[in-house]
């Protein structure tokens, strides 16, 4: 399953008010790449991606509050170059905590995705990502 693994894709950090946390980033040397935002059941959800120290950040607004009371990060992604191989070999692994029956496709977030979410043995969230 390594052989389809190509990097950090990026570290998700919630943000109680997204244009707080992207002029923060700002002052000390970060860069927005992109804003976006998914609609919810409950509002939109904002995003950005922000480059920041040789990595991404995806920040988060949820339309609701977000308890955070064991911090503010709640996935980091891992790039694939092909997301059904690479969650075919996941589960071949024996790893059965995928949150979805199927991987999402966003044709239209940030230039292109697909993503697939699964957990780890502490409830971390980890997804894989492949930018379409």
């Amino acid at each position: 399953m390594k052989e389809h693994y190509q990097g950090l894709g990026h570290i998700a950090i919630h943000a109680k008010d997204m244009n707080e946390s992207i002029a923060f980033y700002e002052k000390i040397g970060g860069a927005v790449q992109q804003r976006a935002s998914i609609s919810t059941p409950d509002g939109d959800k904002l995003l950005a991606l922000v480059s920041f120290g040789g990595f991404t950040l995806e920040l988060i607004q949820s339309p609701v509050p977000v308890p955070m009371t064991e911090g503010s990060i709640p996935h980091f992604a891992v790039y694939v170059d092909d997301l059904d191989a690479a969650a075919a070999a996941v589960k071949a692994a024996g790893v059965d905590t995928f949150m979805t029956p199927e991987k999402k496709v966003l044709p239209d977030l940030f230039g292109g995705l697909e993503n697939w979410f699964f957990t780890g043995p502490s409830g971390e969230q980890i997804e894989l990502l492949h930018m379409l």
